[in-house]
């Protein structure tokens, strides 16, 4: 009987551990969930004859060990700080790995081992990055067998509230794990436009913005996503001119965080002494310059941050609290934790709504010798079910579940530490999405 483990049962698990218990039914399998929440794990596996949940402190290396030693292969969906931990002692029992986060470059250098070792670690195994990467290469590729070149490059992900929900003025709810919203922009970004590199540093990312319409949802406002200019080489596309990766909200959103940005509260770094103690105004107060006037804090913050003491932008940060007399009073220790312990109560998604995952992607090819240039439009909206399964639950879990499937099955003929840019693994991740529903609405203009 071959074991899964799954290391975390957060926010997007649901779909990736019902999606696996119901192929352990079929191809005799048996699926581990393991979290530092006992509860959660249990709510997860939820009494499946195929499953158990049990509870496992992650710090705890010899418990770890154990349970990556007895299992078939690891599905880590933890937060990227133990990717590379958990990919070494899946090397040294020989395990294969999945994962939906980011490519370290520690574990990238594992590559060789793994690959004499006979291991897979699959990263970049869910939805951005996951589906947008394999999504865009079924098109990058099919340009080149056409003859074709890519001339401009653009892809947009992200997960929404659904248009018609209307539960807060940030237009925004937390449907995945809140400190990656609070961190978002924290790397900066960089990328190409008409030839021209561009690097926008954390202060800037959110001022950098741009419309972009989605058919059936609207126009939604862009700013740009981390480091675009790595996927040139990784996606082979050594002509492009311009190369964007970008992320989507609500128009408004944008302009609201970057102020929090600029006021420094986005912050893990720096632990606060007795910030736990300490009101959400006098934890504002910490980031105004002593010399800034004004009299009230409200009055303060909006001179020292040159916006409206009245605009929209301040409307926003009083209803999160940040002004507020009542005390932050929970387990918080830097600036960062406050705003997550501020998004996790302030911007639930309401019982009984639904959520939206969109990738988005305009790609501009120009076809040598037939003077012939045309922009592929690539459109996935997927809306989640209310009381089953959040989109961004399945459309991260789903892909990841997808590859356990196929590596279990000897249906994925590489090693080594790769990601989903090889056709072995895109075509049949992304046939069997459509299943299941996830799909891309194309159409192609032609260009003059």
């Amino acid at each position: 009987m071959k074991k899964i483990l799954i290391l975390g049962a957060g926010q997007s698990t649901p779909y990736l551990i019902n999606y696996l218990l119901q192929e352990a039914v079929q191809n005799n399998w048996f699926v581990k969930v393991a979290d530092r929440t006992l509860s959660l794990a249990q709510s997860r596996v939820k009494d499946h004859p195929r499953g158990l949940a049990v509870d496992i402190d992650i710090i705890d290396r010899t418990l770890r060990k154990t349970e990556i030693s007895q299992s078939d292969i690891v599905v880590n969906f933890l937060p990227p700080k133990f990717q590379y931990d958990i990919a070494i002692e899946c090397l040294e029992f020989g395990k294969h790995m999945i994962t939906a986060s980011y490519e370290d470059a520690n574990v990238a250098a594992l590559d060789k081992e793994a690959r004499c070792k006979g291991v897979l670690i699959l990263n970049e195994m869910g939805l951005d990055p996951g589906i947008d990467h394999m999504s865009a290469l079924s098109i990058i590729h099919r340009i080149r067998r056409d003859g074709g070149y890519v001339n401009k490059f653009y892809s947009y992900g992200t997960g929404l509230p659904a248009p018609e929900v209307n539960s807060n003025p940030l237009r925004y709810c937390i449907t995945w794990n809140p400190r990656n919203i609070v961190m978002s922009g924290e790397q900066g970004a960089h990328y190409m436009e008409n030839s021209k590199v561009k690097i926008l540093n954390h202060n800037n990312v959110f001022r950098r913005t741009w419309n972009v319409m989605i058919d059936g949802i609207g126009d939604l406002e862009a700013y740009p996503n981390r480091d675009a200019m790595k996927y040139q080489k990784l996606f082979r596309v050594s002509k492009v001119k311009t190369m964007i990766r970008g992320t989507l909200r609500y128009p408004g959103w944008c302009e609201t965080w970057s102020q929090i940005v600029k006021l420094g509260m986005t912050n893990e770094s720096i632990e606060i002494h007795h910030l736990k103690n300490k009101t959400f105004a006098e934890f504002t107060e910490m980031f105004l310059p002593i010399h800034i006037s004004g009299g009230s804090i409200e009055a303060r913050v909006a001179n020292y941050l040159n916006i409206s003491p009245t605009g929209k932008i301040m409307e926003n940060l009083k209803w999160l609290g940040l002004f507020s007399d009542n005390v932050i009073n929970n387990g918080v220790v830097t600036a960062a934790d406050v705003l997550i312990s501020l998004l996790n109560e302030k911007l639930q998604l309401p019982e009984g709504e639904r959520d939206v995952v969109i990738l988005h992607h305009e790609i501009e090819a120009v076809y040598t010798g037939k003077e012939k240039k045309e922009k592929t439009i690539s459109t996935m909206v997927e809306f989640g079910k209310p009381y089953e399964y959040t989109a961004i639950a399945k459309t991260v879990g789903l892909p990841a579940a997808i590859a356990v499937k196929l590596a279990l099955t000897e249906q994925l003929p590489m090693l080594g530490c790769v990601q989903p840019v090889h056709a072995a693994i895109y075509e049949p991740v992304l046939n069997e999405l459509k299943k299941h529903g996830i799909e891309f609405k194309e159409k192609t203009i032609q260009l003059k």
